[in-house]
């Protein structure tokens, strides 16, 4: 297709041509001087994807591939000054004749460099830098949202059917989703015997709510914080045929958190590079927008829906030369189905690492058959694009920032929750459920919770393990050497990454060889998301034990705090924070401000030593920021010299005055 290589045919009709779209309603807008097409429905994301940029930029000079987590924000080319007016682009609907801009790219403004661009696969945003993908709004003030009694984030079956049920109950509510509509990601998981299909489920549900006139729906609306009482979001609306962003703060005595799962990303090098993608995304931008890379797709799995996915793509006219599922004797419905298609499977295998393919666009795949103490690693594959599917983790995100619990389930291999703070409840896969059943009765059981009524037990309704054999771990690959393409711990922006295997000086037989260094996540107090910490329990980087520990403070580092706190109504937490008070020994809280013109960042460490890069010779750690101001809890005084570290290098910072809560910071 013209101006949009990787968007999807229809001919023959499939299920995978973008049921989101108007193909008669075709548009095109400007990002970076670029042009891009695109068509009534998509957004701004699935339109760039569609014209073919797949690469978001560089990272320590490795290629990161642009997905639905990992992106940058934009902004309008007249308003590119005004950071506080900047949009996600995966929320963000496309508009014919707008011009925008990426708001962390620093050569927009050079007009050769922007000619170059236009032919380019990438964004080119350079993330090496912190803020590269810094969402401004977070600090923004908040307008006031819906009186309600009840908000529901999530706009799922499990979501769906609280909203209705607490409706039903005499409360007014707010239903928030993140997508531009609802309806979750029901759909990829196809159904059981006696369900409605994913479509007529969603559609009862969605008109349900329609009826209701209690009901306010927020769609393109990211809960971004959250504490026992109050939400914080964004929301990307159209005025006037305009997007526009707004920061919404919502009061209300209940919450139902039907946040869903987080698709887990197998641990290999190589496995953001441009070309690679999870299963639930490679459909969702299919099913959704019709958006599809390449003509050729490998799929590695440890979880039978992607076994669907590849029929699906297959009947879309997709190349799927094989399956690898890590499990070593899988059996689903949806496997028997894939064989009829005559699509090749390979039990007992995983992905060793990957490698972008000498001969541009796409990929060189690394199999590797690991069944027990058997390991061959095979021929490598050429292809266009891997789908990966690592399996799924309850997203926890705003559980624990609310200061919710978890702990580590080693037979799921997977963070659970476990008691929370009264006034919230979990439903749906984020509570651990695993049918659509139990889902959905999940939602009307979580309002009665709340509501201190008399409440039905929830059942699942599993297919037997013999016939349907359940997730496998996510699969762990090669560890990277100092030349391969690195090997993170999720698919977000956080950028953790699996330490790198350097060459020892002694032979690994000698008996007084030193060991290899440790590597621990539990002792750096820096922003975790919920998946990396999952992976750092699978690589021994954080003790099971302790995993929940961990996930309640590191999350609630993830949201930068204060700003617009006070107008949104967020009560702040406690400084410093309760998991850091016997960290830094002697510590006090303090005022502090890099030397040069930018912002610090939850989490960013503080070191004597600028050299110094050892996480555990930390003095200290930003906790806060207010007004646009850093407060940091650090062992030391204030004529002491010290620096915060960056990917790169460090920057120095001053230590300006004790802080303490309340204190005004207008100038």
């Amino acid at each position: 297709m013209k101006g949009q290589p990787n968007r999807l045919g229809i001919d023959p009709p499939h299920h995978l041509q973008g049921s989101a779209i108007d193909r008669t309603r075709p548009l095109q807008f400007r990002l970076d001087g670029r042009v891009i097409s695109g068509f009534a429905g998509d957004t701004v994301l699935s339109a760039v994807l569609a014209s073919g940029i797949d690469t978001i930029g560089q990272r320590g000079g490795a290629p990161l591939a642009l997905s639905l987590r990992h992106a940058p924000t934009i902004s309008f080319a007249a308003l590119a000054a005004d950071h506080q007016r900047t949009l996600p682009m995966e929320r963000t609907p496309a508009t014919d004749g707008v011009e925008y801009v990426t708001t962390a790219r620093k050569l927009r403004s050079n007009p050769l460099m922007r000619l170059l661009a236009r032919g380019s696969r990438s964004l080119n945003i350079d993330l090496d830098r912190a803020d590269a993908l810094a969402r401004p709004w977070i600090g923004s003030p908040a307008e006031p949202g819906p009186e309600v009694e009840l908000v529901v984030v999530g706009g799922g079956v499990a979501g769906l059917t609280a909203a209705v049920a607490a409706a039903r109950r005499g409360l007014r509510v707010a239903l928030i989703e993140a997508a531009p509509r609802l309806g979750g990601t029901l759909r990829l998981f196809g159904t059981q015997e006696g369900e409605q299909t994913p479509d007529e489920a969603i559609a009862r549900l969605t008109a349900a709510v329609a009826q209701v006139d209690a009901i306010t729906v927020l769609t393109s609306a990211e809960v971004f914080a959250l504490r026992p009482g109050v939400v914080r979001l964004h929301q990307v609306e159209m005025l006037e045929g305009t997007p526009t962003g707004r920061v919404v703060g919502i009061r209300a005595p209940h919450i139902v958190l039907a946040t869903g799962s987080l698709e887990r990303l197998p641990v290999f090098p190589g496995n953001r590079l441009p070309g690679v993608i999870g299963a639930l995304e490679a459909y969702e931008l299919a099913q959704l927008y019709g958006v599809w890379a390449g003509a050729s797709a490998l799929v590695a799995t440890s979880s039978s829906p992607a076994y669907r996915l590849a029929m699906l793509a297959t009947d879309a006219g997709i190349t799927v030369p094989r399956i690898i599922d890590s499990r070593p004797h899988p059996q689903s419905r949806f496997i028997e189905f894939s064989r009829a298609y005559g699509i090749t499977q390979a039990a007992g295998t995983i992905i060793a690492a990957t490698t972008a393919s000498p001969k541009g666009r796409g990929l060189m795949v690394l199999p590797r058959l690991s069944m027990g103490t058997l390991s061959r690693t095979e021929a490598p594959l050429p292809v266009d694009r891997l789908v990966v599917c690592g399996g799924w983790q309850p997203d926890l995100t705003l559980w624990h920032m609310a200061g919710g619990e978890s702990a580590w389930n080693a037979t799921r291999t997977r963070l659970e929750p476990r008691g929370g703070p009264a006034g919230i409840a979990l439903a749906g896969s984020a509570g651990g459920w695993l049918s659509r059943s139990a889902c959905t009765a999940s939602g009307s059981d979580a309002v009665d919770a709340l509501l201190g009524r008399q409440r039905r037990a929830v059942e699942e309704r599993l297919i037997d393990p013999i016939y349907e054999t359940p997730d496998a771990p996510a699969p762990l690959g090669d560890v990277p050497d100092e030349v391969a393409a690195p090997a993170y711990l999720d698919g977000g922006w956080r950028h953790i990454e699996r330490p790198r295997l350097k060459a020892s000086r002694w032979p690994a037989w000698l008996p007084f060889a030193p060991p290899p260094p440790g590597w621990s996540l539990a002792d750096t107090p820096q922003p975790l998301d919920i998946a990396d910490i999952a992976a750092g329990v699978q690589l021994g980087a954080i003790p099971a034990a302790s995993a929940g520990i961990v996930a309640q403070e590191r999350v609630a580092m993830v949201v930068i705090e204060g700003g617009g706190a006070s107008a949104a109504g967020l009560p702040p937490a406690p400084l410093p924070p309760l998991y850091l008070r016997d960290r830094y020994q002697g510590a006090a809280l303090w005022l502090v401000a890099p030397t040069e013109a930018r912002v610090l960042d939850v989490g960013a460490l503080i070191y004597r030593d600028a050299d110094e890069t050892d996480p555990l010779k930390a003095i200290g750690v930003v906790v806060r920021i207010v007004n646009g101001k850093a407060v940091a809890l650090i062992a030391g005084h204030a004529e002491m010299a010290a620096s915060v570290r960056e990917p790169g290098r460090a920057i120095g910072i001053r230590v300006v005055t004790p802080y303490q809560e309340g204190m005004r910071l207008d100038a």
